[in-house]
């Protein structure tokens, strides 16, 4: 597996603000996430902690040393957000992504390969198959032997609406000046990435609300191709941005930023899904709800994991009748009684997540001793001696 070094740009917001959610932007072929963003940021950063990354060889991520596929240019980006996420770059909040063209559809491949990691996810001008596979090698062969300047007259007829480059002198030079600069061998090799990426099948298997945005006067990506997108995901919209090419997000930031932000905002608070996938994640742990939802993409429990997120996460544990210490109390208390005791190691990781003290612990197992039966609490604080050996109490 060739999975390239993908570096992200810290855009706006401080980064260890863990009040804000973060919002994760990708760019498209030939251009620097700093200039394709940089009109939208405005509009964004009260909101966002915002967070670009670059394809390999554009911008600051360096040129990759082989060619790469859609999803190892994806697991590329996911191996960085892993390690801003453990440097406390992105806080503890809801994560979003968005990203233009190429970006568009890293972000649905992101989706499918850590189906937890993100709470809304927005295409950009984007979908689920680009382009025609011939071409996009042709280009790869043409950009190799003459350099990246050769795609400037093409890229600036297909990239903007007519009459923005003499409105936007400033924001249209910005962009090509990306393009030349990007490494030739970089660009060919996400040429050739997007010349096999094609996620049309597999868009059913996407649960994170994801919005697709269209651009008037795109000729790359239509209006049905973000139709597509909404369509055949579990929860999705369509929408449209009038007088905009195929780089949108620089040449109407206030329309694309004002459906990102409605669109974010239904997605973290309207889908019980959604919420139980966060809430889920907070109680559980990251690492291992992602492992526990990728182990059953396609298996024979992947509607029992929906239901438990949807219903148990979703429905019971969002409710504010309660602090999460006494549910996890209760839940330690029920699963005493019922002798589950994997599940029960698994909530005692949790209990200390959720603020739950050792003497908490100990008194809630001391009561199941009572209520449950000492062979039961017997069993508990074998348990819980192992772990807290283990983990030091918080």
């Amino acid at each position: 597996m060739s999975v390239p070094t993908i570096v992200l740009t810290a855009l706006a917001g401080q980064p260890g603000d863990a009040a804000l959610p973060a919002l994760l932007l990708g760019p498209s072929l030939g251009t620097s996430v700093s200039a394709v963003w940089a009109p939208a940021v405005p509009h964004l950063a009260e909101r966002y902690r915002l967070i670009g990354w670059d394809l390999p060889g554009h911008g600051r991520s360096p040129r990759p040393d082989a060619p790469f596929t859609l999803q190892e240019l994806a697991a590329g980006v996911l191996v960085a957000v892993d390690g801003a996420r453990e440097a406390g770059d992105l806080g503890h909040g809801d994560l979003f992504a968005a990203g233009v063209s190429l970006g568009g559809i890293v972000s649905l491949r992101m989706a499918l390969d850590a189906p937890v990691l993100f709470s809304g996810v927005a295409l950009v001008c984007s979908g689920a198959r680009i382009g025609d596979p011939a071409a996009w090698r042709a280009r790869a062969d043409t950009v190799r032997t003459q350099g990246t300047p050769t795609m400037l007259i093409g890229s600036a007829e297909r990239w903007f609406a007519p009459g923005f480059i003499e409105r936007e002198p400033e924001v249209s030079s910005r962009l090509l000046h990306s393009l030349a600069d990007a490494d030739k061998d970089g660009y060919a090799a996400c040429c050739e990435a997007l010349a096999e990426a094609d996620l049309r099948g597999e868009l059913s298997r996407i649960h994170v609300p994801v919005v697709a945005i269209a651009g008037e006067h795109d000729g790359v990506v239509t209006g049905e191709d973000a139709w597509l997108v909404a369509s055949g995901v579990r929860t999705g919209s369509a929408e449209w941005v009038p007088g905009a090419g195929h780089l949108a997000s620089a040449e109407r930031p206030e329309r694309v930023a004002e459906i990102l932000n409605r669109h974010f905002s239904r997605a973290a608070a309207a889908d019980p899904y959604t919420a139980g996938m966060r809430v889920r994640r907070q109680v559980l742990g990251a690492e291992h709800v992602e492992r526990a939802t990728a182990r059953s993409a396609g298996a024979v429990d992947e509607d029992f994991q929906e239901l438990i997120t949807r219903y148990a996460w979703g429905s019971i544990w969002t409710r504010p009748g309660l602090p999460r210490t006494t549910r996890s109390a209760i839940t330690l208390t029920a699963l005493i009684a019922g002798g589950h005791w994997a599940e029960f190691e698994l909530h005692l990781h949790a209990a200390l997540r959720n603020g739950i003290t050792v003497e908490e612990i100990r008194e809630v197992i001391m009561q199941s001793a009572i209520y449950c039966g000492v062979p039961a609490a017997n069993h508990a604080f074998a348990i819980a001696r192992d772990l807290l050996t283990e983990e030091p109490p918080r």
